[in-house]
């Protein structure tokens, strides 16, 4: 990049930054790439792993500005994933219903098949995961992976986290993501044992450091 080019920061998201992190999520949402040619609906994504989260809890919303007031990468989480499960059953699944309504027929495609979890909150409540109240997803576009922006990204909602008292914090991601779990390695977090995980390798660690 140019020396004079804006320097890139972590801020609080803003309203205005929901298409560019609904951007973000899309082009990182198949196994850290790009998930447009799997689920061509630009919506589906963002609205099951990105916009609830900060639709209900913006204060644990952070996105990794570009310098000239784009996000172009961001974490999302909930302090309480039991509270998150009530408010999407409630409140977040009525409010996008009509556009994916609920499946009535075993998923044909893998679309259907991410509406399918739209409609399943729940499956977010697993026993293995109790001490783990909070949990968060993250993602950065590719051309600014790997220059630390991950780790600050990370920092600004553990902090969050822990100002809020919220003890550890835990993850969901694609085992099949080796360049994920790598990241999350360096970053502390260790495995959590979780009877039939399928795809999914389940990681948690403290909000606090040491």
């Amino acid at each position: 990049m140019p020396t004079n080019a804006p320097s890139p920061f972590v801020r609080p998201y803003r309203p205005a930054d929901r298409d560019a992190v609904a951007d973000v999520c899309v082009r990182t949402a198949h196994n850290g790439g790009d998930s447009r040619a799997i689920h061509p609906d630009p919506r589906l994504m963002p609205t099951i792993f990105a916009e609830p989260y900060c639709h209900f809890d913006p204060d644990l919303a952070f996105v990794l500005d570009d310098g000239a007031g784009r996000a172009v990468g961001y974490v999302v989480g909930t302090a309480d994933t039991e509270r998150f499960v009530k408010d999407c059953r409630q409140v977040w699944i009525p409010l996008v219903a009509e556009r994916y309504p609920a499946p009535v027929a075993p998923p044909r495609t893998p679309s259907e098949e991410m509406i399918g979890l739209l409609h399943h909150p729940e499956r977010m409540l697993l026993p293995e995961l109790v001490a783990y109240p909070a949990h968060l997803h993250i993602d950065l576009l590719p051309p600014w992976q790997r220059r630390g922006h991950g780790r600050r990204l990370m920092g600004a909602l553990l902090d969050a986290l822990h100002r809020q008292g919220v003890p550890a914090v835990h993850l969901g991601m694609v085992t099949a993501n080796t360049a994920a779990r790598a990241f999350y390695d360096r970053l502390g977090f260790h495995v959590i044992p979780v009877r039939n995980p399928g795809p999914l390798t389940y990681l948690g660690r403290a909000t606090a450091d040491g």
